[in-house]
């Protein structure tokens, strides 16, 4: 694995969106630094804008405003190719060539790092054996990726991710499709990589209870503001009670779970 420095993300004054076919502003103004080797859940209702940010802050989509710092320097100055080699990214989309085997897919990680012809030198081979022991995605490694199930697939996008050896790794719902051992799973792995390995990772996720108990900090999008904060702090403020319409469920901060009224 990797012994890559600590990654900051900063972000001033930023505004998240699209602007085609017509303008929509999901967000404005949003103000946050995430402090380098830290596990950062974002958490929100359905449609406020989880996946817009994560995308406009791995370059994928264009800020409407604003600005996005990577260690101090510029998101907008900052090359694709230079890009890939300091965030690594995972959607919850399919490969795109689902012909490809697990053992293929995992080790186009180490695309940015190799030469033009693409060969594989030692050290790449090492960090692709890496990622796959830490996943335990061994047993996979002969199938094809339309052979997978969707939580197959999610480990194996992680151990690609893994692969590239990046100091950000960016997750859009990594838990998605995998039942309640696998996401503990995955989110213990992801908690992994900061402590042993000063990875900075962002995710979002819908297991707003497993990321209070595991999160380094919690981004918390709201319709009417944007917090970035402790856990601990996140859940005395009572805002986590305003996430949803409070008719059905409300939080309980003494057992630090979600209940039905």
């Amino acid at each position: 694995m990797a012994t890559n420095n600590k990654y900051s993300i900063e972000v001033s004054g930023l505004d998240i969106g699209y602007s085609k076919p017509e303008l929509k502003v999901l967000h404005k103004n949003l103000n946050f630094a995430i402090k380098p080797g830290n596990l950062v859940s974002v958490i929100g209702g359905n449609g406020i804008g989880k996946t817009t940010l994560l995308r406009t802050i791995s370059k994928l989509e264009r800020p409407l405003k604003g600005e996005i710092l990577i260690q101090n320097n510029s998101l907008s100055h900052i090359d694709n190719a230079e890009i890939a080699k300091i965030i690594s990214l995972v959607l919850t989309h399919p490969p795109a060539s689902k012909s490809l085997s697990v053992r293929e897919f995992i080790a186009l990680g180490r695309y940015p790092h190799t030469n033009w012809i693409g060969s594989l030198t030692e050290i790449d081979k090492q960090k692709i054996a890496k990622a796959i022991a830490v996943t335990e995605v061994r047993e996979l490694l002969d199938y094809k990726c339309y052979q997978l199930s969707d939580g197959q697939y999610q480990r194996i996008a992680i151990a690609r991710a893994i692969t590239q050896d990046t100091p950000i790794i960016i997750l859009d719902e990594p838990t998605t499709h995998l039942d309640l051992y696998h996401r503990a799973y995955v989110l213990k792995l992801l908690q992994n990589l900061t402590k042993q390995y000063q990875k900075t990772i962002l995710f979002s996720t819908h297991e707003i209870e497993l990321a209070l108990q595991l999160s380094d900090q919690i981004l918390l999008l709201h319709p009417e503001h944007v917090i970035l904060d402790t856990p601990k702090n996140i859940i005395n403020s009572g805002i986590l009670s305003d996430l949803f319409p409070i008719d059905i469920i409300y939080f309980d901060p003494i057992s630090q779970r979600f209940k039905v009224k």
